[in-house]
């Protein structure tokens, strides 16, 4: 799953970076990106809307399917998928294939938002690597974990002062070498570290390689976003200023799901009464609750902003691309594909005659 996420990290970072680059704010360059996301998605939103189009207006032969094979779900499936095909119809066009695109996106932010001294700052590999390492030893529960860049960054002022120690804790016994790592880290009782001769051997050589440009380029970095740490997990146990994110994601998702509520009760009131509806409705709003608890404040903002932008470009397509005229641009496409092959079975047929 890792490699994934790096893979999708790569031309997502490549991206944010130039957007951070030019307005020098993290979290204004990820609400940036998320125009930019959402721009990119603009032909499936109307291909979404052209397929909800065409989905009700095949609604009425729907259901004369389902009144003519009552009780036979293999024959209502079959005939329907049948009807599909002979109007050229894919029904995921009408309701997954947005969220399916986005899917990516999110896994790319992911890697973007957890290695941001990879993707945001490009420090080297080498520096990275002896970083990564120190804080490992000294916190050794995030070795292997996705956070430790974040870590990093956290502790950046903490690192910056072993580094201005390394002579000394390399001079020290693996005793007072330990006694300065733990005052340098402000641990004490049972978070103090307890690290072996090898350990701080390994930790004095990573405290020389690091060059000063990657210490300084961090110790700049500006990670927050309206006073929040955009690596910071909202915690589910404790109420915070990081709970708005969760909080303004299920009411932008909401605002967004009873507008499409609201516009189908308008355009196809039965769709509107189907439960399934609702559930989206009202289920998705809580589902971005959820997602938004499990992941950093920097992905929250990604969501709220996505559903933001989401919202506006429904209203929008709703006015300018709204079912009626989506039907009935479809009916002229149809009308003009049935007469052309008409005109070219008429052809074919007075060819024959000849």
């Amino acid at each position: 799953m890792n490699f994934i996420y790096d893979m999708l990290g790569i031309p997502f970072g490549f991206v944010l970076k130039l957007i951070f680059d030019t307005v020098g704010n993290y979290g204004a360059a990820l609400i940036l990106f998320t125009l930019f996301a959402r721009l990119l998605m603009l032909p499936t939103s109307l291909t979404q809307q052209k397929g909800t189009a065409k989905t009700q207006r095949l609604q009425p032969k729907i259901r004369k399917i389902q009144e003519k094979y009552k009780g036979d779900n293999r024959r209502i499936q079959e005939e329907t998928q049948a009807l599909y095909q002979r109007e050229g119809h894919n029904p995921l066009n009408a309701g997954c294939l947005p969220m399916l695109i986005q899917m990516p996106i999110i896994f790319g932010l992911v890697a973007v938002i957890y290695k941001p001294l990879t993707y945001a700052l490009e420090i080297n590999d080498k520096d990275i690597a002896a970083l990564t390492g120190i804080i490992a030893e000294v916190f050794p529960k995030l070795a292997k974990g996705r956070t430790i860049e974040l870590t990093v960054i956290e502790n950046i002022g903490m690192i910056k002062a072993l580094i201005a120690r390394a002579a000394e804790i390399l001079g020290s016994n693996a005793g007072a070498s330990n006694t300065i790592i733990n005052e340098v880290f402000g641990l004490a009782g049972e978070e103090a570290v307890k690290l072996s001769a090898e350990s701080i051997t390994k930790i004095s050589g990573w405290l020389k390689e690091i060059s000063p440009a990657s210490i300084q380029n961090i110790t700049n970095f500006n990670f927050r976003f309206l006073g929040m740490e955009l690596g910071k997990v909202p915690n589910k146990g404790k109420f915070d200023e990081l709970w708005l994110i969760p909080i303004l994601s299920g009411v932008t998702s909401l605002m967004s799901g009873v507008f499409t509520w609201f516009k189908q009760r308008q355009t196809n009131p039965e769709m509107a009464k189907n439960p399934t509806m609702g559930c989206m409705t009202f289920g998705m709003p809580l589902f971005s609750v959820y997602f938004t608890f499990l992941f950093p404040v920097g992905i929250g903002i990604y969501w709220i902003a996505s559903n933001i932008f989401a919202f506006i470009q429904t209203v929008v397509i709703s006015f300018t691309h709204s079912p009626q005229k989506m039907t009935a641009k479809l009916m002229i496409e149809e009308t003009i594909q049935r007469r052309s092959r008409e005109e070219n079975l008429k052809r074919v047929a007075s060819m024959k005659d000849k």
